[in-house]
């Protein structure tokens, strides 16, 4: 899956390169919203593989906003209320990590390591 290599740079990267993984991230996702369509999952009605698979993407959002100075509801307004959506299930809910949280880890880990 591109969409997990390009959204890494966003927050390993710098410059113009930071940009160009911005935009090929935004890119991704803009087919995957389109995919999506005005389905409420991915299979339709029902939350099934596919959901199971991207909803964990979610909790990334704010590090890549926050590393790439974007938004993603501004760039792809149909990710985010199906993200929303699936975050009204408790199983999801229960089981994905807070996005501030996975901030600071990347923080963390980026001093680390990357820095």
């Amino acid at each position: 899956m591109q969409v997990y290599h390009v959204s890494r740079r966003v927050w390993t990267s710098k410059g113009n390169e930071q940009e160009m993984a911005k935009k090929n991230f935004i890119e991704s996702l803009k087919q995957i919203e389109e995919e999506l369509g005005d389905k409420a999952y991915f299979g339709g009605n029902t939350f099934g593989f596919v959901d199971i698979a991207l909803i964990p993407f979610y909790c990334w959002f704010y590090t890549y906003e926050t590393f790439g100075n974007f938004q993603v509801e501004k760039e792809c307004p149909k990710i985010i209320t199906w993200a929303k959506r699936c975050m009204q299930r408790e199983s999801v809910s229960k089981t994905l990590a807070d996005g501030k949280e996975v901030y600071e880890s990347v923080l963390d880990y980026k001093k680390l390591f990357l820095d």
